[in-house]
């Protein structure tokens, strides 16, 4: 479909189809073309009315809650020193050789394989969160528990963080190893707003209706003019003044009995109800007089069109809510324009009087005539949050009961500005979470155009012996000034954090480091790891060590993003607290934000270089199903989240990543059968 010239689709799929395509692991699976030119139809209510709505893809992270219970007993059987080292400067631990040993039998892995092979490597993420809960974070110290929840101390202030969690799975590693119920069971994969998703295109138009009550806002967040286009035909409806009542029973009365005149000369009517629940309401009070009706509303949604184009036949009465029919011209029937046309009854006035013109706009079309008037009673929501006060008093002053009727257009014209303060307020607060959704969405812009250009085949060598440098650097920085005890730098410690990441175990000594200054440290590094990449790529071979370059930053930069949205969403929760101690939350959300996003960049880069070096890598042979298809050599990588879409027609197969596989997925090892009927076992 999007490979034709025009593509017409609905708005929630357009926004998940960016989405999924900025999910998957090959580039043959994006179905999207650039974002040249959208024109949205309902522009007002797509860009407006469900323009802050996030558009969510969700992974299942239930099925993970078992590894964080399992593993909070299994770091209990460590010992410090002897399976793990603790660094605190860097609250980090790393295990030892005898410790990936231990672990390796707990966990019961086989004889001869590793922890750090393909099928297992995902294991190190609830290992290594499971470490730090256990060794690093102190209960009443770092966190304390309250009503069954994990809640932050703050390390500055001492006071309870309500609302914040840790991210990157810790936070439900320490809920594990205090016995607690673990929270947050689905986790957000990929999130974008109408708003922005719409604002991507390079060119975007749309036409409805009612724009222009909302010509402010479509300037101002969508950079888009509002031209009234005048009517083909002269318009020729009558719309009358607002009834306004006392009580809604009266309201409710009056309406009923218009209906009823209506109804008894022919006159089709149309009544536009705010609720369900009033609009059966109006149905039982017909029915109680015999008039026959037909009712629209939210559980008979399927037959909207069919129930709306009658509307104008001779003699119907239909009760909708007021957004119904949209779109659908209402041709009258034989003998109805001399009846007066279609007459629309409103019982109440929307928070939007685009709404209510939706409604008035049933009636008068292509030129015929019609009618329309409002209902209105001191009760309604509106009136009761906008000067039904002053109204009461008019009413008492002139000595009005309660069937009474005011009809007056000064009284319109209060109802009117009443709705432009609600619209006011509603625009205040859609800008507000525009504003917030900016700064994740200049974020998203930078992580998915770095994912494009990895599947775009970009050599990424570079770019990884670019992130060995900074972590050099990082790591030189912080332990050349180190004193351990009895004298002299922590050079050991040096070396073993860099076994972790870039070195072979080996490799270097403390000793060939003695005496060294900081650049020359930094150089004698880098040139080591250096000399074990290209010793990797010469054992891997450069076909291979290109995709496996590929594959690990693709899913660490995709497991650091998920991890990223959902502390966002916990930095969101709490940051309008920070209006209480005369902070902006604004500017205070941009700079946690930005500090997270490097923390979230540094993480990355430490995730990529440590499976580049250490990822275990090995050649799947093609399914018997499928042996036409090319074996592909495959990363360690392990994707938390199932992407869905398949590759082109006639192209091979993209291997799919093996950590988690999804219970229903065909199984990796090729006998056609589902994951959980073979090794899912």
């Amino acid at each position: 479909a999007y490979a034709a010239d025009i593509t017409y689709g609905t708005n929630n799929e357009f926004g998940f189809d960016y989405l999924r395509d900025n999910m998957v692991v090959d580039l043959r699976q994006v179905v999207q073309r650039p974002l040249h030119y959208a024109i949205v139809d309902e522009v007002d209510n797509i860009l407006i009315d469900e323009a802050s709505t996030p558009l969510i893809i969700s992974g299942q992270a239930a099925e993970a809650t078992d590894r964080y219970y399992q593993f909070a007993q299994l770091v209990r059987q460590l010992r410090p020193h002897q399976h793990f080292e603790v660094d605190i400067k860097q609250r980090a631990v790393t295990l030892t050789e005898e410790g990936i040993h231990r672990v390796e039998r707990l966990l019961g892995i086989p004889a001869g394989e590793s922890l750090y092979d393909e099928r297992y490597f995902e294991l190190t993420h609830y290992l290594e969160n499971a470490l730090k809960a256990e060794v690093i974070f102190k209960r009443d110290r770092d966190y304390m528990v309250r009503g069954g929840e994990v809640i932050i101390i703050d390390e500055f202030t001492g006071r309870a963080m309500e609302g914040r969690r840790y991210s990157e799975g810790l936070h439900q590693a320490i809920e594990a190893k205090e016995g607690l119920k673990i929270q947050a069971e689905n986790q957000t994969v990929a999130t974008i707003t109408f708003q922005n998703y719409f604002r991507m295109y390079r060119k975007l138009a749309g036409m409805t209706g009612t724009a222009a009550t909302e010509e402010d806002e479509l300037i101002r967040i969508y950079n888009l003019d509002v031209v009234v286009i005048p009517t083909h035909k002269p318009m020729i409806r009558r719309d009358y003044p607002d009834a306004v009542y006392r009580t809604e029973k009266a309201k409710f009365n009056a309406v009923v009995k218009e209906i009823e005149e209506c109804h008894r000369r022919g006159q089709p009517v149309l009544v536009g109800t705010t609720s369900v629940e009033k609009s059966e309401l109006l149905s039982g009070m017909l029915k109680v007089r015999g008039i026959a009706h037909n009712v629209l509303n939210a559980k008979h949604h399927e037959k909207e069109a069919q129930i709306v184009a009658l509307a104008g036949q001779r003699g119907a009465v239909t009760i909708a809510t007021n957004m119904a029919g949209r779109g659908t011209d209402i041709v009258l029937g034989e003998g109805v324009a001399d009846l007066g046309g279609l007459h629309v009854i409103g019982t109440e006035r929307h928070e939007a009087r685009r709404i209510d013109n939706q409604l008035r706009g049933r009636s008068g079309r292509q030129g015929d005539p019609g009618s329309s008037r409002f209902y209105l009673s001191l009760e309604d929501d509106l009136m009761r949050l906008f000067g039904a006060d002053l109204l009461a008093g008019l009413l008492d002053r002139l000595g009005m009961g309660e069937e009474d009727v005011i009809e007056h257009p000064l009284v319109s014209r209060a109802i009117e500005m009443a709705q432009k303060r609600v619209e006011a307020r509603h625009f205040d607060a859609r800008r507000h979470v525009l504003e917030y959704d900016d700064v994740m969405n200049r974020q998203r812009e930078v992580i998915y155009r770095q994912r494009r250009q990895v599947l775009e085949g970009e050599n990424l060598k570079p770019h990884v012996l670019k992130m060995v440098e900074a972590l050099v650097e990082q790591a030189v920085a912080a332990y050349s000034h180190e004193v351990v005890p009895g004298g002299g730098r922590d050079l050991a410690g040096l070396i073993s954090h860099a076994e972790q990441l870039f070195l072979e175990p080996g490799y270097l000594k403390a000793e060939d480091l003695e005496g060294l200054s900081p650049r020359d440290l930094r150089d004698t590094l880098l040139e080591a790891a250096k000399e074990c990449y290209e010793r990797r790529e010469q054992s891997l071979g450069p076909e291979v060590m290109r995709e496996l370059e590929r594959r690990a930053t693709l899913f660490v930069v995709d497991v650091a993003w998920m991890d990223h949205l959902a502390a966002m969403d916990d930095l969101k929760e709490g940051i309008g607290l920070r209006a209480y101690g005369q902070q902006d939350p604004l500017l205070e959300y941009r700079r946690e934000a930005f500090e997270m996003f490097e923390r979230m960049v540094g993480s990355i880069q430490e995730g990529i270089v440590r499976m580049v070096y250490r990822a275990q890598v090995s050649a799947r042979p093609a399914p018997a199903d499928a042996a036409s298809r090319e074996a592909q050599p495959v990363a360690a990588v392990a994707r938390r989240a199932a992407v869905a879409g398949g590759s082109a027609a006639g192209a091979p197969a993209p291997a799919r990543a093996s950590g988690r596989v999804g219970r229903n997925d065909p199984c990796p090892c090729g006998s056609g059968r589902k994951y959980k009927k073979c090794c899912g076992q």
